[in-house]
């Protein structure tokens, strides 16, 4: 599988919004699961979010009704709108696709990363 390209990171004051895309080739995005995730240095990587390849998402409890999942048939592209974000939501975010035509829980392709900051 193609790596995944995001874009979209930056710097935000507490309150604001930013929306992370993430790029993927027409065969990763037909057959795949897509999950963001995040790090903080020192941390251990978490699970954000996820969509299936029939567009049912799934939200880590500190982002529900925060962030929102969503896909772009047109465009093979998987959009996190991220609003009223936090401090606590500072990390780096990668973007993962999972095995083609499983479920939502084998993450092997995975882009470089980009940098959310959130200040208060």
């Amino acid at each position: 599988q193609v790596q995944p390209v995001e874009s979209g990171g930056g710097a935000v004051q507490s309150g604001g919004s930013l929306r992370l895309s993430c790029a993927v080739s027409p065969y990763t995005y037909a057959t795949s699961c897509m999950g963001w995730f995040r790090q903080v240095p020192g941390k251990e990587r978490e699970r954000v979010a996820t969509i299936d390849r029939d567009g049912d998402t799934l939200y880590a409890d500190a982002v529900k009704g925060r962030f929102t999942l969503s896909r772009d048939n047109s465009e093979d592209t998987v959009y996190l709108q991220m609003d009223s974000l936090r401090s606590e939501d500072t990390a780096v975010y990668y973007c993962a696709a999972a095995r083609p035509w499983q479920k939502c829980r084998d993450f092997t392709t995975w882009g470089q990363g980009t940098q959310v900051t959130v200040s208060s």
